[in-house]
């Protein structure tokens, strides 16, 4: 399904208070999952907010574009959002992600080094 098929239940879903999984492919083949906060907004952009030198960050920049999924679950409801991925240094565009974060979950501790994980989101599943 592309996300247009997020309805006002899977949106909802989205602004509850969830901890994600991020799987990015290695160079290997083999797939990271790291937990992270992931929010979504009607731009259609899953946002990650994370230090400049994660190794998420550096896979990404590796791979500018890579496919990834994030999947939020709770119980038997589920959510995720897939699309490439891309790392922002932009103070603006951090700063959305950073409001986004504090809104959902709780306001970060300052870090100079904080950028964001943008995921353009073209497709979904779940249960929801």
């Amino acid at each position: 399904m592309g996300p247009d098929a997020l309805d006002a239940a899977a949106l909802a879903f989205l602004t509850e208070r969830h901890l994600a999984t991020l799987a990015i492919p290695r160079a290997d083949g083999s797939v990271a999952v790291v937990p992270v906060g992931v929010t979504y907004q009607d731009d259609g952009i899953a946002r990650i907010i994370t230090r400049g030198d994660s190794a998420k960050v550096r896979r990404l920049r590796a791979a500018p574009g890579l496919r990834v999924s994030v999947c939020q679950v709770d119980g038997g409801r589920w959510l995720t959002l897939e699309g490439p991925a891309t790392v922002t240094e932009d103070p603006a565009a951090v700063a959305v992600a950073v409001d986004a974060y504090a809104r959902r979950y709780r306001t970060p501790e300052p870090n100079p080094t904080r950028v964001a994980i943008e995921v353009a989101v073209d497709r979904v599943s779940g249960r929801w």
